[in-house]
């Protein structure tokens, strides 16, 4: 089992989503989060006084998986999130020890596959 963790551009939100569902990807959290990465620091003048924006809007998304969907998951999270820019965003692969769903008590695979596919 793993816990991928996205950190992607907000303007490719609907994109990604689309291609995750596609590979029938589900459990999916998303939140919004700001961060600084590779990209150019931008510099702004406000009421007179110079300010260096240095974190930018980014959606982080997380998706517990068994195994055999960690590559579907990365496939699609690469195609449909890249613009070919600095600050595309990354993809953290994390291994998780344990899982339970706390509606049935299953745990482990049976925990983060969906119940059809059980």
């Amino acid at each position: 089992m793993k816990l991928i963790q996205a950190i992607i551009r907000k303007e490719k939100l609907n994109e990604v989503l689309e291609a995750l569902f596609a590979a029938e990807v589900q459990g999916i959290t998303v939140s919004s989060v700001t961060g600084h990465g590779g990209e150019a620091e931008k510099i702004q003048t406000y009421r007179g006084t110079t300010v260096k924006m240095e974190l930018n809007e980014k959606i982080k998304l997380e998706i517990a998986i068994s195994n055999h969907f960690v590559e579907p998951t990365i496939k699609a999270i690469l195609n449909s999130a890249r613009t070919g820019e600095v600050g595309d965003g990354k993809i953290f692969v994390i291994p998780v020890e344990k899982v339970y769903r706390i509606r049935t008590g299953d745990e482990d695979e049976l925990a983060v596959t969906p119940r059809h596919l059980a």
